[in-house]
């Protein structure tokens, strides 16, 4: 985190000339990547679009909690919204030409998710299937997480709902993923929302009222790993 001023890469003003790295450009093509326009990156992100523009631009008081807020709508690292794509180090060898592809045991996917992180819920609103970026924990052999009561990753109750998690280092061609389709539960005793909402991580990144505890109870749990094979030599 930085005390006042912009990261580091960043020139902390709102010309930026054509192809300059910037904060607002990563927004611009994540934005792109994703299909979504500044009005629902906003709302994601639970801020005005005016406030999101002095986000990108650095033109208000640097906020380090919105833009944790606005990496998380963008579904992308804070250090890579703020600083752009880490370049791999001096004399790091590249990818190989190949890729490996394995499967990753149930035991294993539980291990990769750890206790808590950022992942993504896919469930449908309406008729619209949609993803959305969420903080979760890990309670037992179960994922939850907290939202607002009718907002967009409020799923209904006993409804299907699928949960992703994943880590990927694309300048080695290595990662991990884990994906879990089951059911949602809504967790309504007292006793366990309190004992879930004083955990490492439990608080909501998007801030705002988030009374709706979410549990995904798994039906299928899998996952994968990648990584390069190295070129013959």
């Amino acid at each position: 985190m930085h005390d006042g001023g912009p990261p580091p890469g960043d020139s902390g003003t709102g010309s930026t000339g054509p192809g300059e790295d910037t904060v607002a450009t990563r927004c611009a093509v994540r934005r792109e990547q994703l299909g979504l326009s500044r009005e629902e990156v906003a709302r994601r992100a639970g801020m005005s679009v005016p406030y999101l523009s002095q986000l990108e631009t650095f033109s208000g008081d640097f906020d380090p909690a919105g833009l944790l807020r606005l990496a998380a709508a963008l579904e992308m690292p804070y250090d890579e919204l703020t600083q752009g794509p880490r370049e791999a180090a001096p004399g790091q060898r590249p990818a190989g030409a190949g890729h490996l592809l394995t499967r990753l045991s149930e035991d294993d996917c539980w291990q990769r998710l750890g206790t808590h992180g950022i992942g993504r819920v896919g469930l449908t609103v309406g008729s619209t299937p949609v993803v959305l970026p969420v903080n979760f924990l890990v309670d037992g052999r179960t994922v939850v997480y907290r939202t607002e009561v009718g907002g967009p990753a409020a799923a209904d109750g006993g409804g299907p709902l699928a949960f992703e998690a994943d880590h990927i280092d694309a300048h080695v061609s290595r990662g991990w993923s884990v994906l879990i389709t089951g059911t949602a539960e809504h967790i309504t005793d007292p006793d366990v929302v309190e004992a879930l909402a004083t955990r490492p991580g439990a608080r909501p990144w998007a801030g705002g009222k988030r009374d709706l505890w979410i549990r995904v109870r798994p039906g299928q749990v899998t996952g994968r790993t990648i990584d390069a094979r190295e070129a013959p030599s």
